[in-house]
C-alpha cells in the first residue's frame, strides 16, 4: 500500500478525512494523525531530505528478522541507494507521522521517498528494486501476485517476528 503525500500546494492528507488516491490501478490510502495538520504532516521529516535524496528504510530496531532485514539490503546494495533509521528513533518518529501512521507504529517496515511511503509488502518490493541484480527482476516477479496475498503473508510474518526469530536488547540496533 502507498502512502502519498502532497506535492503541491493542494494537501492530499487532511486531518478531518481519509485521502484516496490510484496509482497503477491500487488504492493507497493516508491515514493522517488527527494532532498535525496537513502543512505539518509535509513538514515533519522534511529535513531528512534536504542535502540526501535517497530513500529511507524504517525499521523495527529491536526486531532480529529486521536487523537481518537491514544487513541484507546493505549487503546488496553497493551503491548505497538507501538510508536507514530505526522506527524507534527520534527521526524514525517523525518519518513516520510524515508518512500518514502513527509516531508510536512499529508493525510494518517502511520505505520513505521525497513525495511518497510504501508499507507492508510494497516497501519490501520497492526496496528491491533499489538493490542490486537480480532483485529487481524478483520484485517484478512478486507484483504479480495480489497485494492482499502478499499484505497477508507480510501480516503473518510480522505478527510472529518476535517468537520466531526473537528481540535483541535496546540500543543494540545494527545501525
Amino acid at each position: 500500500m502507498a502512502l502519498l503525500l502532497p506535492t503541491g500546494s493542494k494537501p492530499l492528507i487532511t486531518p478531518a478525512a481519509l485521502s484516496t488516491r490510484f496509482k497503477h490501478g491500487r488504492i493507497a490510502c493516508a491515514v493522517p494523525m488527527p494532532s498535525l495538520s496537513a502543512a505539518d504532516l509535509v513538514n515533519t521529516g522534511a529535513e531528512f531530505f534536504k542535502g540526501d535524496t535517497r530513500p529511507i528504510m524504517l525499521f523495527d530496531g529491536v526486531c532480529n528478522l529486521c536487523n537481518g532485514g537491514v544487513r541484507f539490503v546493505r549487503a546488496n546494495d553497493r551503491n548505497r541507494k538507501i538510508r536507514f533509521e530505526p522506527l524507534q528513533s527520534e527521526g524514525g518518529r517523525k518519518l513516520l507521522q510524515r508518512s500518514g501512521r502513527s509516531p508510536d507504529d512499529i508493525s510494518s517496515v517502511v520505505l520513505v521517498e521525497q513525495d511518497r511511503s510504501y508499507i507492508k509488502s510494497e516497501a519490501v518490493i520497492k526496496i528491491m528494486e533499489y538493490l542490486d541484480l537480480p532483485f529487481p527482476q524478483l520484485a517484478s516477479l512478486l507484483k504479480l501476485f495480489p497485494l492482499f496475498l502478499r499484505d497477508f503473508t507480510y501480516d503473518n510474518i510480522a505478527n510472529n517476528r518476535y517468537v520466531v526469530f526473537g528481540r535483541s536488547e535496546a540500543g543494540s540496533c545494527e545501525i
